[in-house]
C-alpha cells in the first residue's frame, strides 16, 4: 500500500497523480485489471450523464489522471464506470458499534494478492467538498474511509442480479464522504442518488449513529441496530433484499464471516475497544481474515476508525500478520 496526498481542484489532484505516475513509468492502462470491451463501453456512455448531473467534479477528476497518464479519458471513466458492475473480485466484512458514548467502524478489505501493491491510502483536502482519508484497491473510488466531521464509511461488495446506469459503489461512498456530515444525511443522500449495482454501506458518525445500507439498483434498505452493533458481508440479510443476493457463487465465505462477527460482538463479555476489535478483525474469533495466499486471495489492508476519539488505526497487510499503527495525518472537526 503506497499513500498520497491529493489537493487544489479534482481536475488538478487528478492530473497531479496522473503525471506522477506517468513520470515513473507506470502507466494504469496497462494494468491487467483495466479492462475496456464494447459492453462496457455502452454501460458507460449510459452512465454519463448521471455523473454529469450528481457528481460532476469527479468526472473532472477523471479527466485529470487520464491527461496526466496521457491516455484517453473515455477508456478511464469506462474503466471505472463498470467497476463493480463487470468486475467482481473484490470481499469485505465490516462493523460499527456505538457503547457508552463510544462509536467506531472496522473494515477489512479482502481482495487479490496479485495487486497488493498498488493499493493505496488517500488523504484529499480539496477546494471543493469535505477533507476525508481514504483506502482503496483501485484510483478515485473509495472502500472505505472517514471525512473531517468524523463520517466513516465501509463498502462491502455483493454480486449484483442485475445493474443499470448509476454511481458505481466505491464512487457512491466517495460521494458520501465529501458531501455528508451525519449517517441521517448519508442514508438520505443514498435514497436520492441512482445506483449502478448491489453494495452495501456500513455508515457512522460522530454523532453516536451508526446504520447500514443494503443497496441496489431497485431499492435502498436502512438497518439500524436492535442492539448496539451492525456487521455487514457479502450478503443481503434483510428481509426485503435478501431476494435480490446471487446463489451458488464463490463470494469467500461471506455468510461465515457476518455470522463469526455477529456472535463476537453479541457475546463479548464487558466493554467493546480497540483491542476487542482486533482481535476479531484478525480471526481470534473464528474466520475472518484466514485466507491461502496461494490462491490469490488475502486480507490486504485492515482499519479501524475510531470515530469518539479521531483516530485512525490501520494494519497494511492480513492482520494476523501486521501490526495496526496509528495514523495521525488526518485533521478533524471538533463535534459539539
Amino acid at each position: 500500500m503506497y499513500h498520497e496526498r491529493m489537493k487544489k481542484s479534482h481536475y488538478e489532484a487528478g492530473y497531479e497523480w496522473g503525471r506522477r505516475l506517468f513520470r515513473r513509468g507506470k502507466l494504469i492502462m496497462d494494468q491487467p485489471t483495466f479492462v475496456i470491451d464494447e459492453k462496457r463501453k455502452l454501460f458507460a456512455e449510459q452512465c454519463l450523464p448521471l455523473y454529469e448531473r450528481y457528481y460532476p467534479e469527479i468526472l473532472a477528476e477523471i479527466k485529470g489522471v487520464a491527461d496526466g497518464q496521457c491516455g484517453s479519458y473515455e477508456d478511464f471513466y469506462t474503466f471505472l464506470f463498470g467497476m463493480y458492475c463487470f468486475s467482481l473480485e473484490q470481499h469485505c466484512t465490516c462493523i460499527a458499534y456505538h457503547e457508552q458514548g463510544k462509536t467506531l467502524l472496522a473494515r477489512n478489505s479482502d481482495f487479490l494478492v496479485s495487486l497488493e501493491k498498488l493499493y493505496m491510502n488517500c488523504i484529499y483536502r480539496l477546494e471543493q467538498g469535505y477533507a476525508f482519508q481514504g483506502n482503496t484497491t483501485a484510483f478515485i473510488e473509495m472502500e472505505d474511509g472517514i471525512n473531517e466531521y468524523g463520517l466513516a464509511v465501509g463498502l462491502t461488495f455483493v454480486y449484483p442480479k442485475m445493474i443499470q446506469p448509476g454511481l458505481q459503489a466505491g464512487m457512491l461512498l466517495r460521494y458520501l464522504l465529501e458531501k455528508c456530515k451525519s449517517v441521517n444525511e448519508a442514508t438520505t443522500a443514498l435514497k436520492k442518488l441512482p445506483i449502478a449495482s448491489s453494495q452495501i454501506f456500513t455508515i457512522a458518525d460522530a454523532y453516536g449513529d451508526i446504520a447500514v445500507a443494503e443497496c441496489n439498483c431497485c431499492d435502498v434498505e436502512i438497518i439500524t441496530p436492535k442492539q448496539n452493533y451492525l456487521a455487514a458481508a457479502n450478503v443481503f440479510h434483510s428481509e426485503r433484499m435478501q431476494c435480490f443476493n446471487k446463489k451458488r457463487i464463490d463470494n469467500w465465505r461471506a455468510e461465515e464471516r457476518y455470522q463469526v462477527a455477529c456472535s463476537a460482538l453479541n457475546s463479548f463479555q464487558g466493554s467493546y475497544d480497540r483491542s476487542f476489535v482486533e482481535s476479531l478483525l484478525s480471526g481470534k474469533y473464528g474466520f475472518m481474515c484466514q485466507y491461502d495466499r496461494k490462491q490469490n486471495a488475502d486480507t490486504v489492508w485492515s482499519v479501524i476508525y475510531d470515530i469518539s476519539k479521531q483516530e485512525i488505526y490501520r494494519a497494511e497487510g492480513n492482520p494476523m500478520r501486521k501490526q495496526y499503527q496509528k495514523d495521525s495525518r488526518m485533521k478533524f472537526h471538533s463535534i459539539v
